[in-house]
Parts: C-alpha cells; sequence; structure tokens
C-alpha cells in the first residue's frame, strides 16, 4: 500500500520503519517541523511535508501518528475526503476524525514504542473504523505488520490504554524509585536487572495473580517493619511500599 504518516516522532518513526520492511511504500512524511520529516524520510523514503503546505492525495491510507492530546489540532481544517484516515492514539475517540474525512478509524500500536529502537519488538493492534469497507481495509492492512489484530470498540481501546499504563509506565517509574534508592544508598542498581527479567518473563505463560511472593503475601511484619525504618528518608518511595503492601495483604 501507498501509505501517508503525519507525525515524526516515536510511534511514527518506529511505524514507518516497520511499514516499509513489511514491502509498503511511504509517499508522504508529514510533521510540523520540515526538519523532522526531512530527517524521517532520509530513513525510509517518502517527501517530507509540513502540515501547513499537506494536501491529501495519491495515497491508500493515512496515518496520524502523534501523542494522543495532539491529534486532533494536528488535523484541523484538513478535508482527507474518501482517503482512509486512522490515528494511533489509544486514549482518543475514533470520532475525533468524522469532520475531516468519509472513512476513518483507528490503528492503535499496544506497545511501547521508541525512534531509537533498532529491533522492532512484537506489537498488538487494536483496530476500529467507521464503516465495514474501512474496517476490513484497516484488518488487512495491520495484518502485513503484525500477527496480533483485534477489532476491538472504544471502550475497550481506552480500558486497555489504562491498564498498559499501570503495566509500563507505572513499573517503569518503580524501576526509577529502587534506581534513585540505590544511587543515594551506593548500591548497584544492575544486580537487581535478572530479577526484573525474571519477573517479567514469569507472566508469558502465567497468571500475575498466582506468582505473587515477597513479605507482603506473607505477612512478614518484622520484615516489612525494617523495610519501612530503611526508606523513611524517601517519602515517595516509603508511600509507595505502604500502597502496594497494603495492595497485596489485600488479595
Amino acid at each position: 500500500m501507498n501509505i501517508t504518516i503525519i507525525g515524526s516522532g516515536n510511534a511514527a518513526t518506529v511505524l514507518a520503519k516497520l511499514i516499509v520492511s513489511k514491502g509498503h511504500q511511504i509517499r508522504d512524511i508529514v510533521a510540523r517541523n520540515l526538519k523532522s520529516a526531512v530527517e524521517l524520510t532520509a530513513q525510509i523514503g517518502g517527501k517530507p511535508r509540513t502540515i501547513v503546505d499537506f494536501i491529501p492525495e495519491n495515497c491508500e491510507l493515512i496515518i496520524v501518528a502523534l501523542s494522543d492530546n495532539s491529534v486532533p489540532d494536528a488535523i484541523a481544517g484538513i478535508d482527507f475526503k474518501e482517503i482512509p484516515i486512522v490515528h494511533t492514539a489509544g486514549s482518543v475517540s475514533i470520532h475525533v476524525l468524522k469532520n475531516n474525512a468519509a472513512n476513518y478509524g483507528v490503528l492503535y500500536p499496544l506497545q511501547s514504542l521508541r525512534k531509537e529502537m533498532q529491533d522492532i519488538p512484537p506489537i498488538p493492534f487494536l483496530i476500529e473504523a467507521n464503516n465495514e469497507i474501512t474496517e476490513r481495509l484497516i484488518h488487512e492492512f495491520a495484518c502485513t505488520i503484525s500477527d496480533n489484530v483485534k477489532t476491538i470498540g472504544e471502550d475497550d481501546r481506552l480500558r486497555l490504554h489504562a491498564a498498559a499504563v499501570v503495566v509500563n509506565n507505572f513499573t517503569n517509574y518503580l524501576y526509577t524509585l529502587a534506581e534513585n534508592f540505590c544511587l543515594q544508598e551506593k548500591l548497584d542498581f544492575t544486580l537487581l536487572k535478572p530479577l526484573i527479567q525474571e519477573t517479567a518473563d514469569r507472566i508469558v505463560n502465567q497468571s500475575p495473580a498466582t506468582l505473587q511472593t515477597g513479605p507482603a503475601i506473607r505477612n512478614d511484619v518484622a520484615t516489612i517493619e525494617k523495610h519501612l525504618a530503611l526508606v523513611k528518608d524517601y517519602p515517595e518511595l516509603r508511600n509507595v511500599y505502604d500502597v502496594m503492601t497494603e495492595g497485596i495483604r489485600k488479595k
């Protein structure tokens, strides 16, 4: 397919590379900043354009790969006519596109994407469309770039987006707190990385609910009190420790 991508950040870059690697062509990379568009087209082909001079034409699908809060402003005033257009935002309604296009939908990559990635990880895609023909086109396209494509409604997509924040953003925040604690206490944080990897690997084939370990699940009050004493000078970490411990105990 001949694809136009609006965006040049993390999601746009990774998706553009993935799309090209699967045999599709990039017609345009459209960005707010022409320099960003030029840099990306130098890697994957296509014509660099800015939102201001972009005229939708001669492509089979337009992908708006922008941060969730940027989508409405980026497409304001653009008439995409009959060209199918999708956005990739997890928390944005499909209907944000209804005033701009006759055929529109969602192509949400349920994955953490960074433009620096050398190897693209498996990406589940959650899709939705405003009509059957567009849904079929999006589904067929998504299946060329992923082995895991699900048609899913807006409400469930938002619920999965919330769950993704918990398993990705929140866990990374916990790693950050632990790393800071180790740095301040002159401990080697890298010693924890095999544990982090093992914990992540375990849930691939098992429910996390069956794998909980640690002093809270054992109700080991003595150890919990020792830990709380150790982190008393780290209020963020202590608060998280308290909340997590109580949550695990209740389970």
